[in-house]
């Protein structure tokens, strides 16, 4: 809470310091302007989660809504402000580990009750160029490595400095940095910290060779503190520096994205490994139908694995979050993906096979299924099904997980 204090009580002198050109009798209508003209949105979603995992006697049953308020202003001298506030509550069914309730008899469903500012930053706009200072949202590509996870009821937001600078049309160059991760636990301490601190840099640059296709490089330098009551496993241990590129190209019936990055530890990391992440995927449509092929390996070093924890985990290596933390043998992620439509429903097909990378180890696989009806431009509901079938009972349990979201924006 000491990060948002002081995040929001900068953002008035910053304000005012972005009208300190403006005449004096100007400045109260430039102002009112500038909060009048703005925007105001309200968002509910209402989520039911069903979790059946082997080794628990019983389902966990959520039943939980989220509330966000988000107000920002008109541009005021290229300057504009933003506040969003989250609330998280159980309504209903909360028959469930929410990671910070103490329910620990039924599967983990990590959507913890609670308020909580998601956003608060000022932004700077001119010619080529943004800045933005205060917690906000930070994605980056297909965020593999840097995401929200906005999939879970809390987002995970950034406190922090963030630049874009695109010197000429085709470059863009992304730089942040950041002291402290609003995660999805909070916002309360639980069996995770609510929050990372540290002293975290993000950088990214993106150049369009052609409109279709563009090569990005990375390199993500974490170094997160200790926290007391914390496992170096759940803190420090998630510092690393990691460097990489990425393609993503379109072709005439087909696309293709390529990517490759290496980790080593870094910080206070109690850790000592070098590993290595690959990705190969390959996308075509026939006929309105959408089919994607995809191999991703996260490799392992003496026995640690290559770890992405500030990603947007739920994207990637099946719904059903079975490897939220790389095992120490790595892993390798073989998948087909199908979608398409049915009027206007949109419905997609994804099958998973694990395996690990550094031994003969078969994990399991994955059946995820999700129909998608945005009914219009303000109310959408989608069904989710994620079935996870082990090949290693002594590491993963079997574990099917069922979602039903309403959302509705205005």
């Amino acid at each position: 809470m000491k990060h948002l204090a002081s995040t929001c009580s900068i953002l008035p002198l910053l304000l005012c310091a972005a009208g300190a050109a403006q005449a004096q009798d100007s400045w109260g209508d430039q102002l009112s302007r500038a909060v009048t003209e703005g925007k105001a949105s309200v968002d509910f979603r209402y989520r039911y989660e069903n979790v059946d995992q082997d080794g628990f006697d019983d389902d966990a049953d959520a039943s939980t809504l989220r509330s966000r308020l988000t107000l920002e202003t008109a541009p005021l001298n290229g300057f504009t402000a933003l506040l969003e506030v989250d609330d998280v509550s159980s309504i209903g069914v909360d028959d469930y580990n929410s990671t910070e309730n103490g329910k620990g008899e039924y599967p983990v469903v990590a959507d913890p009750e609670g308020t909580d500012v998601n956003q608060a930053w000022l932004k700077y706009t001119g010619t080529g160029f943004d800045g933005t200072y205060g917690r906000q949202r930070i994605l980056h590509g297909s965020q593999r490595f840097i995401g929200g996870v906005g999939w879970r009821q809390n987002e995970q937001t950034y406190d922090g400095f963030r630049a874009h600078w695109s010197p000429i049309e085709i470059l863009t160059v992304d730089a942040s940095y950041v002291y402290n991760v609003n995660r999805i636990f909070g916002p309360d301490d639980g069996a995770n910290p609510s929050d990372l601190e540290g002293d975290n840099y993000f950088l990214r640059a993106d150049y369009k060779i052609t409109p279709d296709h563009t090569i990005s490089a990375f390199g993500y330098l974490l170094d997160f503190d200790s926290q007391n009551g914390y496992a170096a496993g759940k803190t420090v241990n998630n510092s690393s520096d990691t460097y990489g590129v990425e393609y993503q190209g379109k072709f005439d019936w087909f696309s293709v994205a390529l990517s490759w990055a290496d980790q080593s530890d870094a910080g206070d990391s109690q850790l000592d490994y070098d590993a290595q992440y690959y990705l190969v995927e390959l996308g075509a449509t026939f006929q309105a139908v959408n089919v994607t092929v995809g191999y991703e390996v996260l490799g392992t070093g003496d026995g640690v694995g290559f770890s992405t924890p500030l990603a947007t985990l739920h994207k990637f290596q099946g719904w059903a979050d079975m490897f939220l933390a790389t095992p120490g043998d790595g892993i390798e992620d073989t998948y087909l993906s199908i979608g398409g439509s049915a009027g206007p429903v949109n419905l997609q097909a994804v099958y998973h096979d694990f395996q690990a990378e550094d031994s003969n180890a078969d994990f399991g696989t994955e059946l995820d299924l999700v129909a998608t009806w945005p009914i219009n431009k303000q109310f959408s509901v989608q069904a989710k099904y994620a079935a996870f079938d082990t090949d290693n009972r002594l590491r993963y349990a079997d574990t099917d997980k069922a979602w039903v979201t309403l959302q509705l924006k205005l």
